[in-house]
């Protein structure tokens, strides 16, 4: 029986302190009773003799110092982790809310997770195909990449998210594939709107969703990313499946830790966020990857909405310290009805030429790639021009080239949210599109290819 303790000495936000406690340690988790017998879980934040500073998982609301008692578990924060789980809905906690039953687990695991040791890494090297062209085709994500997408507030990323999460598979016979979908700080009609979508398309069956609401407390929040990793990590390496995890949104998860820093009184870094953000933030997106000598893997999109649009902000600025790459969605396109509005030519996948090719997507793909990226340049270029000086300043092939980057805005990358696209089709797209262009001016695509593609 654990030992009780009815010696609160402060309540103070998401904050309790606790004293003369014996044999707690950092992590753990705990109890309290309040007088009316109602009970709310929390968490050791911080050791000092016999003090502990306890962290709440619900409000404080209603504690009584005097009456209410704590007692510790003696173990840290775990997840029970099963097969059963594709297809349920779980809190930030990772509580069932789908109205099924309790997970019965084949193990728990301890949602902190284990370093992945770097020596014990494999390179990303294969192509996932995730029915989107603007990344297919130029931003290509490559399994065991981390590639974010800084978005903007009022920008369609939840709807992205649910497109790539509905059409992501991996090529190849038999190989399995999961969703794991982690959401941070939503609305309930967000979350809903996720529900629903997976519902619809059949993509709930192979999908685990963890959803932290907005109106939840926000250490809940900090918990919700390791929740969804630990289920992600028991899949891809325990069960040898193809894992690609999707957290949305990292800006709520990043003002949490700010808030519960905030509290304990912590000296603030930038913009007021902890000074321990970045290593907080890749102790998440270091748990994607692939591993040697097991077949599973786990792929990471995480989703953040960039303050005031300022990609200098600490949160996206840190993240492309983390990741390879980024997806940048843009205003500008959106204007433009340009569905899904990435933005291209700010937009990189490091790894993208890891994964294309011969053998994994088509020998054409790195050459059309590279000659769709420089004709788009060429074209918004001339198209500031034709602005300042009008359209008869233009040279002919200038005209042509502006041309090219409204058909490429408008058929390329604007696809909407329900068109799935395999990766031929893009590439066959990109053909299409460059064939605007005179032979003369393709010269980053071999003879070889134009004779096959473009005489064609």
């Amino acid at each position: 029986m654990p030992k009780e303790y009815r010696t609160i000495q402060e309540v103070s936000g998401p904050l309790m302190l606790v004293r003369e406690v014996e044999g707690v340690s950092y992590n753990e988790l705990g109890e309290i009773e309040l007088a009316n017998g109602e009970t709310r879980r929390c968490r050791v934040l911080e050791l000092n003799g016999t003090d502990a500073l306890v962290q709440l998982f619900e409000a404080s609301t209603g504690i009584n110092l005097e009456e209410s008692k704590v007692r510790f578990s003696g173990r840290q924060m775990e997840l029970g982790l099963s097969l059963d789980m594709l297809g349920r809905v779980f809190d930030g906690l990772g509580r069932p809310i789908d109205g099924g039953p309790e997970i019965i687990p084949e193990k728990r695991a301890d949602v902190n997770g284990v370093p992945m040791n770097p020596a014990a890494r494999s390179y990303p090297q294969e192509f996932i195909q995730t029915g989107v062209s603007a990344i297919d085709g130029l931003n290509t994500l490559v399994r065991g990449q981390k590639l974010p997408i800084f978005s903007a507030s009022g920008l369609p990323h939840a709807q992205l998210a649910a497109q790539i999460a509905k059409q992501a598979k991996v090529l190849g016979a038999n190989e399995q594939f999961a969703v794991v979908f982690g959401a941070m700080g939503i609305t309930f009609e967000e979350s809903n709107y996720f529900v629903e979508s997976f519902r619809e398309t059949g993509a709930i069956d192979r999908t685990v969703m963890f959803s932290n609401l907005a109106n939840d407390p926000a250490i809940e929040r900090i918990a919700t990313p390791k929740m969804a990793l630990t289920a992600a990590e028991y899949l891809a390496f325990d069960k040898g499946m193809h894992v690609l995890v999707i957290l949305t949104d990292i800006t709520n998860y990043a003002d949490a830790l700010r808030e519960v820093s905030a509290a304990r009184k912590e000296v603030p870094g930038r913009r007021g966020y902890p000074g321990y953000m970045y290593t907080d933030l890749a102790s998440i997106y270091e748990r994607a990857g692939r591993q040697r000598g097991k077949n599973g893997s786990i792929t990471m999109i995480p989703i953040l909405t960039m303050p005031e649009d300022d990609k200098t902000h600490p949160i996206p600025d840190l993240t492309g310290y983390i990741t390879e790459g980024q997806i940048i969605l843009s205003r500008e396109l959106y204007r433009k009805s340009v569905n899904p509005p990435i933005d291209v030519l700010p937009s990189l996948s490091r790894l993208k030429d890891k994964g294309i090719g011969e053998g994994k997507t088509r020998k054409d793909h790195s050459n059309t790639m590279n000659q769709l990226f420089s004709a788009y340049a060429r074209g918004k270029d001339a198209k500031e021009l034709m602005v300042i000086l009008g359209e008869a300043a233009l040279t002919d092939i200038d005209k042509l080239y502006a041309k090219f980057a409204d058909e490429f805005e408008n058929k390329y990358v604007s696809q909407g949210f329900e068109t799935n696209r395999s990766i031929e089709e893009t590439l066959d797209l990109g053909w299409q599109l460059l064939k605007i262009l005179p032979r003369s001016e393709l010269k980053r695509i071999s003879d070889e290819l134009l004779e096959k593609y473009y005489d064609t």
